[in-house]
């Protein structure tokens, strides 16, 4: 009998497609850059320019070079914060209701409005 993956299951991000975020740990601790696309089963996160990977890719045809691409690979979302542009600080998020009566997402530290 095979055994299943033990790893926990998360749907609900913090984070979606277009924010601009903060890594917060590990090798690329520091760097700013806009979240390209979300994996919400495995909690995971693309962002651009960050956690960079070289790719050897074969030739296809004869007589065609191979060639060596960058590419950026996920990073977990709990390693993420989101980031505020204007005041150039990154800030938990809180979840607040607008003027309209909508959910939205507000950051802690400036209180500026995401959604």
């Amino acid at each position: 009998m095979k055994k299943k993956n033990s790893t926990p299951v998360r749907y609900k991000m913090h984070v979606k497609k277009g924010d601009t975020v903060q890594v917060i740990a590990g090798s690329e601790k520091g760097k700013v850059g806009e979240v390209l696309r979300t994996f919400p089963k495995t909690s995971k996160v693309i962002i651009k320019g960050v956690n960079l990977k070289t790719k050897h890719v074969k030739p296809q045809q004869e007589g065609e070079s191979g060639q060596i691409t960058t590419v950026e690979a996920p990073i977990h979302s709990s390693n993420v914060m989101l980031y505020s542009n204007k005041q150039k600080i990154a800030s938990r998020i809180c979840y607040t209701f607008n003027s309209e009566g909508r959910k939205v997402r507000m950051l802690k530290k400036t209180g500026e409005i995401i959604d």
